[in-house]
């Protein structure tokens, strides 16, 4: 196992930075080092601008017009956008549905849905989640009768997120009820302007519309919509989830707010407290830790064995890591995080408290907003079942 990076991936890592600082607009990174909300703009506007470099699929090989980087050099780009404050890529499209299509669909579907999705011009969203069907996703009940040339799909979806903006949809659905639950789920691609198509905002704790419920009412999808064989959308609905691997650690992303954290302890006079500052190191040691687990996975796959099956240990550290940071900044501010005004998403204001700074607007949203983080990607009470099953035998 080496964990040091190579005088090439060094090189490498400063020609991300420079290409990432010359090119990220200024205005999104203050609104990501700030958590500051985003707009559907403000996202695919740097989803753009790396579909123009050819980087939006920076995970896919050269002969689909990929960089065709190795997973340490996917790593050190992921790393250098997050600590720039680039917004994270929104990942249902490049990241998800692009490597099933590569994979599965037939050349026509691959000309016809990949160029779209390079270039960051339609917005992807996921079909997964049902109610009732959340961790145990092979239980999903939204029907697809095939009828002649097409498919008329009924059912429901939910926690679709930023479904609001989606132009389509890959679901997972049932066209068969025989044998295991498993063995009767086909992967379809859905035009989400299609009549019958329903969506409606779920509004959240944070006030915020992330997630949607996507209702579908006799809804026709041409079958040539139909990725794959009928009846084997399990094996495709796997083969996307271990594309989520490292990614779904988000490691990067607590790397940045580990120095936003810190930022705001000296802002607001706590960092000479050495009971709060022995919390702050405390999760440092867990960030590194994290990391050195990613990068475990990334020698294993660079060195050509058999990467380690730790995706469960990965996603349950991760997600830890999201809520106590987040809580932690919480506590630095202390009253001055209290305040929870919509507004102050939109304008940094804090209200009239002497000592507020503007960095503590989005403090109480980000706080609610990732007590989802256990939950989403497989409840972590069933990740560590998995574990348990995969790893600890």
């Amino acid at each position: 196992m080496d964990l040091a990076f190579t005088p090439e991936e060094q090189a490498f890592r400063e020609d991300i930075r420079g290409w990432v600082k010359a090119n990220l607009p200024a205005e999104i990174a203050h609104k990501v080092h700030n958590a500051l909300r985003l707009t559907r703009d403000d996202m695919q506007r740097w989803a753009k601008i790396l579909g123009k470099k050819g980087w939006l699929g920076w995970g896919w090989p050269k002969e689909f017009g990929g960089p065709g980087w190795t997973a340490v050099q996917k790593h050190l780009f992921e790393e250098e956008c997050a600590l720039a404050g680039a917004p994270r890529v929104v990942p249902f499209g490049p990241v998800m549905v692009a490597p099933v299509i590569m994979a599965f669909g037939n050349k026509e579907q691959q000309q016809r849905f990949l160029p779209g999705i390079a270039s960051g011009e339609v917005w992807w969203s996921q079909g997964y989640s049902e109610p009732g069907s959340g961790s145990d996703l092979a239980s999903v009940k939204t029907r697809a009768e095939r009828q002649g040339d097409k498919y008329i799909v009924n059912g429901q979806k939910t926690w679709t997120t930023l479904g609001q903006y989606g132009e389509w949809i890959f679901c997972l659905v049932r066209t068969s009820t025989e044998g295991k639950p498993q063995t009767g789920i086909s992967f379809l691609l859905i035009d989400m302007k299609s009549p019958g198509v329903t969506v409606r905002p779920i509004k959240l704790l944070d006030g915020e519309s992330e997630v949607n419920e996507v209702w579908f009412d006799n809804v026709e999808v041409p079958a040539e919509n139909l990725i794959g064989e009928e009846n084997k959308g399990w094996t495709y609905a796997k083969h996307l989830l271990s594309h989520e691997r490292t990614n779904i650690a988000d490691v990067n992303r607590a790397k940045r707010e580990l120095e936003r954290l810190k930022r705001i302890a000296k802002t607001e006079g706590v960092w000479d407290d050495l009971r709060f500052r022995d919390q702050i190191a405390l999760l440092e040691v867990d960030v590194v830790a994290l990391e050195m687990l990613v990068l475990r996975v990334l020698s294993a796959e660079k060195s050509g064995k058999n990467s380690l099956d730790i995706a469960g240990l990965l996603k349950i550290k991760g997600s830890e890591i999201q809520q106590r940071y987040s809580e932690l900044m919480m506590l630095a501010a202390g009253p001055y995080s209290l305040p929870f005004i919509e507004e102050a998403m939109e304008a940094g204001w804090q209200g009239d408290f002497p000592g507020g700074v503007t960095a503590n607007a989005p403090l109480a949203s980000t706080y609610f907003n990732m007590r989802k983080t256990t939950i989403y990607g497989g409840s972590n009470e069933v990740q560590r079942n998995i574990v348990a099953q995969t790893v600890l035998g």
